[in-house]
């Protein structure tokens, strides 16, 4: 006589857990040409971003998972947000305020891109399910330290990796072209430029919406 308890029949009727279509790392500059004003604009602005209703939307219908590094100089990389599953709005609300609320942990060091970089594939490592996988830097300055972040270009094909920019031009060194030429990588990279700090959150929504919703496209 077999006997089967309520959690096990529950258990043989239930629908198989949908995949992880998107895995995308946030990589913040936290570096010492970022003050506490603009450090602000960058975390309210991202949070605002993902409550987008088109990259809410997309979110939650690849079951995405998101996570947080600040980055600076070299050694000075953290995932301060630890990888977040998306299957609802409020998943997506929880993260947002989190990443609002996120506290600062350098202040007075180097932009170090390929360290960030190196740490978002060390993060991208933990999920290899998801079937896409992108890397999101945003800074407002070429790399002054660490290893150069076109180094990694061969790691990030291995990976099967795509890693987007956002400029945030401060000054007349055409960061936008730099990016373009030793940072982005990848099918379909690109660079988003924001024209100062105040631009950042209208740009950084534009980033997103582009990224979470390319694949659900079919008029690209």
């Amino acid at each position: 006589m077999f006997r089967f308890t309520i959690p096990a029949l529950f258990a043989a009727f239930a629908a198989p857990v949908q995949a992880c279509g998107l895995a995308l790392v946030l990589a913040v500059d936290v570096s010492g040409s970022v003050d506490p004003d603009e450090y602000r604009i960058q975390m309210q602005g991202l949070a605002a971003a993902l409550r987008d209703g088109t990259v809410v939307d997309a979110l939650t219908e690849q079951q995405a998972m998101l996570t947080l590094i600040q980055w600076t100089g070299s050694s000075r990389q953290r995932q301060t947000i630890p990888w977040t599953t998306i299957r609802s709005a409020g998943d997506v609300q929880a993260l947002a305020q989190a990443i609002s609320d996120d506290k600062r942990i350098w202040r007075n060091f180097s932009t170090a891109v390929g360290e960030a970089v190196l740490a978002a594939e060390k993060a991208l490592a933990e999920v290899p399910h998801c079937t896409r996988r992108i890397i999101d830097v945003s800074g407002d300055g070429i790399s002054n330290e660490g290893v150069d972040p076109d180094t990694r270009r061969a790691a990030l094909d291995r990976m099967g990796v795509t890693l987007n920019a956002l400029a945030i031009e401060t000054d007349e060194t055409d960061l936008t072209a730099w990016f373009f030429e030793n940072l982005i990588h990848g099918e379909g990279a690109f660079v988003i430029t924001a024209n100062g700090f105040a631009d950042y959150p209208e740009q950084i929504r534009r980033k997103l919406q582009r990224e979470t919703t390319r694949q659900l496209s079919f008029l690209e």
